[in-house]
Protein backbone atom coordinates (compact mmCIF):
# COMPACT_ATOMS: atom_id res chain seq x y z
CA UNK A 1 0.00 0.00 0.00
CA UNK A 2 1.92 3.23 -0.62
CA UNK A 3 2.22 6.04 1.79
CA UNK A 4 1.04 9.27 2.42
CA UNK A 5 2.95 11.95 1.92
CA UNK A 6 3.08 12.61 5.97
CA UNK A 7 3.85 8.62 6.33
CA UNK A 8 6.64 9.61 4.06
CA UNK A 9 8.09 12.49 5.98
CA UNK A 10 8.11 10.73 9.25
CA UNK A 11 10.12 8.35 7.62
CA UNK A 12 12.86 10.91 6.39
CA UNK A 13 12.77 12.47 9.31
CA UNK A 14 12.91 9.82 11.61
CA UNK A 15 16.16 8.89 9.70
CA UNK A 16 17.67 12.33 12.19
CA UNK A 17 18.63 11.94 16.07
CA UNK A 18 16.04 12.62 17.84
CA UNK A 19 17.30 16.36 18.70
CA UNK A 20 16.93 17.40 14.94
CA UNK A 21 14.24 15.64 14.39
CA UNK A 22 12.28 17.78 16.95
CA UNK A 23 14.00 20.84 16.13
CA UNK A 24 12.83 20.15 12.41
CA UNK A 25 8.99 19.18 13.39
CA UNK A 26 8.92 22.27 15.54
CA UNK A 27 9.94 24.72 13.04
CA UNK A 28 7.46 23.35 10.69
CA UNK A 29 5.16 24.13 12.65
CA UNK A 30 5.46 27.27 13.19
CA UNK A 31 6.43 28.11 9.82
CA UNK A 32 2.68 26.46 9.05
CA UNK A 33 1.47 28.70 11.39
CA UNK A 34 3.46 31.50 10.33
CA UNK A 35 2.39 30.76 6.41
CA UNK A 36 -1.04 29.30 5.98
CA UNK A 37 -1.83 27.67 3.36
CA UNK A 38 1.45 27.33 2.26
CA UNK A 39 2.41 24.27 0.15
CA UNK A 40 5.42 22.06 1.42
CA UNK A 41 7.48 20.51 -1.21
CA UNK A 42 9.84 17.88 0.24
CA UNK A 43 13.34 16.60 -1.25
CA UNK A 44 14.84 14.10 0.34
CA UNK A 45 18.14 14.74 -1.41
CA UNK A 46 21.71 13.45 -1.24
CA UNK A 47 22.91 16.04 1.26
CA UNK A 48 20.07 16.96 3.19
CA UNK A 49 16.28 16.77 3.55
CA UNK A 50 14.91 20.03 2.37
CA UNK A 51 11.37 21.40 2.62
CA UNK A 52 10.44 23.80 0.86
CA UNK A 53 6.93 26.69 1.69
CA UNK A 54 4.81 28.52 -0.98
CA UNK A 55 1.92 29.58 -2.43
CA UNK A 56 2.24 26.93 -4.92
CA UNK A 57 4.02 23.55 -6.44
CA UNK A 58 6.91 26.30 -7.91
CA UNK A 59 10.05 26.86 -6.25
CA UNK A 60 9.19 27.93 -2.44
CA UNK A 61 10.79 31.48 -1.56
CA UNK A 62 11.29 29.98 1.90
CA UNK A 63 12.50 26.56 3.03
CA UNK A 64 14.38 24.59 5.49
CA UNK A 65 16.92 22.03 5.44
CA UNK A 66 18.34 19.22 7.68
CA UNK A 67 21.79 18.00 8.24
CA UNK A 68 22.87 15.81 10.61
CA UNK A 69 23.87 18.25 13.44
CA UNK A 70 21.97 21.22 12.35
CA UNK A 71 18.59 23.00 10.66
CA UNK A 72 19.14 25.80 7.88
CA UNK A 73 16.43 28.48 7.24
CA UNK A 74 16.94 29.35 3.81
CA UNK A 75 15.52 32.05 1.41
CA UNK A 76 15.47 31.57 -2.11
CA UNK A 77 16.03 35.16 -3.10
CA UNK A 78 17.89 36.00 0.32
CA UNK A 79 20.72 38.29 -1.49
CA UNK A 80 17.83 40.98 -2.78
CA UNK A 81 16.30 40.84 0.73
CA UNK A 82 16.85 43.59 3.07
CA UNK A 83 18.99 42.02 6.39
CA UNK A 84 19.31 44.95 8.61
CA UNK A 85 20.52 42.68 11.27
CA UNK A 86 22.83 40.50 8.78
CA UNK A 87 21.08 37.53 9.77
CA UNK A 88 21.47 35.68 6.62
CA UNK A 89 24.90 33.98 6.26
CA UNK A 90 26.22 33.17 2.62
CA UNK A 91 27.52 34.68 -0.40
CA UNK A 92 25.86 33.04 -3.28
CA UNK A 93 23.79 34.87 -6.23
CA UNK A 94 20.73 34.13 -4.94
CA UNK A 95 20.17 32.12 -1.72
CA UNK A 96 20.82 33.28 1.99
CA UNK A 97 20.24 31.06 4.89
CA UNK A 98 20.51 31.27 8.65
CA UNK A 99 21.17 28.28 11.02
CA UNK A 100 18.18 27.28 13.46
CA UNK A 101 19.18 26.46 16.57
CA UNK A 102 15.75 26.43 18.37
CA UNK A 103 11.90 26.67 17.28
CA UNK A 104 11.75 29.58 18.93
CA UNK A 105 14.19 31.41 16.54
CA UNK A 106 11.17 31.50 13.78
CA UNK A 107 8.87 33.70 15.87
CA UNK A 108 11.76 36.43 16.35
CA UNK A 109 10.80 39.56 15.36
CA UNK A 110 14.08 40.39 13.02
CA UNK A 111 13.34 36.63 11.69
CA UNK A 112 9.90 37.58 11.10
CA UNK A 113 10.72 40.79 9.25
CA UNK A 114 13.04 38.58 6.54
CA UNK A 115 10.04 35.76 6.11
CA UNK A 116 7.45 38.99 5.55
CA UNK A 117 10.39 40.61 2.93
CA UNK A 118 10.28 37.25 1.00
CA UNK A 119 6.54 36.79 0.88
CA UNK A 120 5.96 40.18 -0.10
CA UNK A 121 8.72 39.94 -3.10
CA UNK A 122 7.25 36.09 -4.07
CA UNK A 123 4.04 38.26 -4.31
CA UNK A 124 2.61 35.64 -1.85
CA UNK A 125 -1.24 36.61 -0.82
CA UNK A 126 -1.27 33.86 2.28
CA UNK A 127 -4.13 32.74 2.99
CA UNK A 128 -5.57 31.91 6.53
CA UNK A 129 -8.24 29.54 5.60
CA UNK A 130 -6.71 27.91 2.59
CA UNK A 131 -5.49 24.11 4.08
CA UNK A 132 -1.65 23.24 3.40
CA UNK A 133 -0.44 21.01 1.23
CA UNK A 134 2.61 18.27 1.52
CA UNK A 135 4.08 16.76 -1.92
CA UNK A 136 7.31 14.27 -2.23
CA UNK A 137 9.04 16.02 -5.15
CA UNK A 138 12.25 13.61 -5.20
CA UNK A 139 13.74 11.13 -2.75
CA UNK A 140 17.67 10.31 -3.86
CA UNK A 141 18.45 7.03 -3.74
CA UNK A 142 22.40 7.63 -2.59
CA UNK A 143 22.24 9.89 0.62
CA UNK A 144 24.85 11.13 3.20
CA UNK A 145 24.24 9.74 6.77
CA UNK A 146 21.64 11.37 8.54
CA UNK A 147 23.06 11.23 11.86
CA UNK A 148 25.91 12.73 13.42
Amino acid sequence: MPQTAQQQLDGFLAKYDPAIEKLARDVMKRLHKRLPGSTSLIYDNYNALAIGFGPTEKEPPISIALYPRWVNLFFLQGAGLPDPHRLMQGKGARVRSIRIDKASLIDDERVDELITAAVLSYGWKLDPKAKTKLVVRSISPNQRPRRS
